[in-house]
């Protein structure tokens, strides 16, 4: 329960309970911030709240002083360039540092890593996302088109975003199989029918249609295939 606990109170001090005025307060003056006080005041009495134990002030005011550290940090070294990654980076040292003070509890111990339905899983998850990319990535490379110029079309797209839209797509119809709900699968290949064919019906090429086609049917089969031997 402290896990469950102590993540509520970050949900809430974290989110819920911080204005979007005090991150730019604490991006422009770091340490100086009176917001970054505050915040770490905020997370503190919620976690004791949530504990609601008195014997246990002292993991309140660990999360609160761990908080401090962690937030500091990336106050210190994060920049316009990083700060995405320091979002990220912030918010996994928050929950591993509750998920110590969970182990330290005996909440949760190790033996989830010796059961063979789990490793399983990871490993089908894994596999999925960037070996499959690769997988796919080289079975097309022979094939890859060269985009011709479009004079009234807009042809630019995000950086890797092919990429991610194919592992996000893979995971998901794994996950709709696993749970024996099929139809996911099939709502996943209309969807990206939809979204995907028809700004290529408009480029008219069907060398690249066809490329696309081919990559999204070899994403979607590893995804089903690895699901089925899984299962």
């Amino acid at each position: 329960m402290i896990f469950i606990q102590l993540i509520l109170a970050h949900l809430l001090g974290d989110f819920i309970l911080q204005p979007n005025s005090w991150v730019a307060d604490k991006e422009s003056r770091k340490l100086k911030s009176k917001f970054l006080y505050l915040h770490i005041l905020i997370h503190t009495v919620l976690s004791f709240i949530f504990l609601w134990n008195a014997e246990l002030w002292w993991v309140a005011v660990l999360v609160g002083v761990s908080h401090f550290i962690i937030d500091a940090s990336k106050l210190i070294f994060q920049t316009i360039k990083t700060k995405k990654r320091w979002f990220f980076i912030d918010q996994l040292l928050h929950v591993l540092m509750i998920l110590g003070v969970s182990f330290y509890f005996n909440e949760y111990n190790l033996e989830f890593l010796k059961d063979r339905d789990f490793l399983k899983i990871a490993m089908a998850v894994l596999f999925l996302t960037t070996p499959s990319s690769i997988i796919i990535k080289i079975l097309l490379s022979s094939w890859t088109p060269v985009a011709e110029a479009q004079n009234n079309i807009q042809t630019e797209s995000l950086t890797s975003a092919g990429k991610y839209i194919g592992i996000l797509e893979r995971l998901l119809v794994f996950t709709f199989i696993l749970v024996n709900h099929w139809e996911g699968v099939g709502f996943m290949v209309a969807a990206k029918s939809v979204f995907r064919f028809s700004d290529l019906a408009q480029a008219k090429q069907r060398k690249l249609t066809e490329y696309v086609l081919v990559g999204t049917l070899l994403s979607f089969g590893m995804a089903v295939l690895t699901g089925i031997l899984i299962k």
